[in-house]
């Protein structure tokens, strides 16, 4: 039905999204899910990280055991802000990955993204790069943000949320198409301000307690 799109099903990623979307749950809480998901969900995006063998010695013999071949050589950027809460989770999976940041805020008139920081490590060429931000709503911010990091001509870019509309995936694959899209729920619908419906707020305010 989306073609480039996977849906990550599984059951302990969805438990965690539903709580987070309740209303009641406390900036604490929400905090401790999104990291807790995010471990989960790059988990799942990098099934297909390529590996090298290493000579190693066990404390009974010496064997050559698989290693991660590009460990060091992958990025994480954030959307900031609210990717911030997504990028401390997958750290503590791949604590020695580097990391970007795209700084994007959609103007709440236009729904048009303004950039505001961009900043990525060297060498992008020869790394590969996920880009995390918790929603896919209109699509604007991740279109745009996506074409700023195409300038820089990365090796591969993949782009992980935990929501996203119809709507957003839609925009989004008409004008990046080869840039695969991992989320964990496609909700609904957008309403007439361009929020996710069922959704579960805006998530930047949610993770930082502001309004």
């Amino acid at each position: 039905m989306y073609p480039n799109v996977t849906i990550i099903e599984h059951p302990l990623v969805q438990h965690k999204l539903t709580l987070m979307r309740r209303e009641q749950t406390s900036t604490a809480k929400f905090r401790q899910l999104l990291r807790e998901i995010s471990m989960l969900l790059a988990y799942e995006i990098t099934r297909d990280l390529p590996l090298r063998k290493e000579l190693i010695q066990t404390p009974l013999a010496a064997m050559e055991a698989p290693i991660l071949a590009s460990e060091k050589k992958m990025v994480i950027v954030s959307i900031m802000r609210a990717g911030q809460g997504i990028l401390d989770g997958i750290l503590e999976l791949i604590p020695s990955a580097r990391v970007g940041h795209i700084g994007l805020y959609r103007d709440p008139r236009t729904f048009i993204p303004i950039e505001y920081y961009f900043k990525l490590p060297d060498d992008i060429e020869e790394r590969e790069v996920l880009v995390v931000d918790p929603m896919i709503a209109t699509g604007n911010t991740a279109i745009a943000a996506i074409q700023r990091l195409k300038q820089t001509n990365p090796f591969s870019v993949k782009f992980l949320c935990l929501i996203a509309s119809p709507e957003g995936i839609k925009n989004f694959h008409s004008y990046h198409p080869d840039v695969p899209l991992y989320t964990a729920a496609i909700d609904d619908h957008l309403d007439k301000h361009g929020y996710i419906i069922p959704g579960l707020g805006d998530a930047g305010d949610r993770l930082f307690g502001t309004k």
